[in-house]
């Protein structure tokens, strides 16, 4: 009995070791956060006793600068969400059940392309996006987004979908090769037309699948820091990412307890989604198998 007991207990201890330093670095932040300084986990004042309590560090919120870059970060993480769910439904429903002529090598391409490293691409995409910048209105003049060039939060945008793209095509694939093709059968037959049918029968088929790349897309797109960082370089067209990066002064004294309150505030977002659609984002490596339910 004791020994069932053990080796039950055995996988446990394992994930708790493994995820105490997870925890203890969550829970320094959140101490941090509302301390003027710490010593190891413990808040201490000037003098170096327990204490030092204060919401001073939250300052920021008060600041019209935050929640310039707070939406300038949810504009990024929305419009990378919206743009890879709409080509990735489109071209994952085409590469499952449409042959065509060069259909495996643009699925190798593909894999190529999600193989690459972000940096290793930077001064190729920098020249593409100031070529952009030198189209009339498209790439300078656009509202909102500034623009799909250099420096603007379109071209951003832009940059991070194509990166984002083949991973999500490849998961959209996955879960239409699930999804029975009696279905498009019966609706060919009837004389649904290809478009009606990927939209009207397909896409509800594979409704987890799209939920869990959104979810996916978005927190990519709301932590996002080397692509906003090397193609913006304006302050009020700062993310929460890069705006952190500027707090961590290389000159001036760092307050690190501010830094931990904005990393906090950037993250409360993140974990909204992961504990309210955590089954979702599961989903998006179950191979579609669930989006065939």
């Amino acid at each position: 009995m004791k020994s069932k007991i053990i080796s039950k207990s055995i996988p446990y201890l394992i994930l708790i070791i493994f995820t105490l330093p997870i925890i203890l670095g969550y829970a320094w932040i959140l101490i941090s956060t509302f301390s003027t300084r710490t010593y190891g986990l413990f808040p201490v004042d000037k003098h170096g006793e327990f204490g030092g309590f204060t919401l001073s560090n939250w300052s920021f919120m008060f600041e019209r600068s935050i929640w310039i870059v707070t939406l300038n970060t949810f504009l990024l993480a929305a419009g990378l969400t919206i743009g890879v769910l709409i080509v990735s439904m489109m071209a994952g429903y085409a590469l499952s059940r449409i042959k065509f002529p060069g259909r495996k090598a643009f699925l190798s391409m593909t894999l190529i392309l999600h193989a690459f490293p972000t940096v290793t691409l930077l001064i190729a995409i920098y020249f593409v996006l100031r070529w952009i910048s030198l189209i009339p209105i498209l790439g300078r003049g656009l509202p909102i987004i500034g623009g799909f060039g250099y420096n603007t939060l379109g071209g951003v945008i832009l940059v991070s979908l194509a990166l984002q793209l083949p991973l999500g095509i490849w998961l959209m694939k996955g879960f239409f090769d699930n999804v029975s093709w009696d279905l498009e059968r019966a609706s060919l037959i009837d004389g649904c037309s290809r478009f009606r049918t990927w939209r009207e029968i397909m896409v509800p088929q594979i409704k987890p699948g799209i939920a869990a790349l959104a979810i996916f897309s978005f927190i990519q797109g709301w932590g996002s820091f080397i692509i906003p960082y090397s193609y913006m370089v304006d302050a009020n067209k700062a993310t929460i990412a890069t705006y952190l990066n500027n707090m961590l002064s290389e000159t001036a004294p760092t307050n690190y307890s501010m830094v931990a309150a904005v990393g906090l505030f950037q993250l409360l977002p993140v974990l909204a989604f992961y504990i309210f659609t955590q089954k979702y984002l599961l989903s998006i490596f179950a191979g579609g198998v669930k989006g065939a339910n």
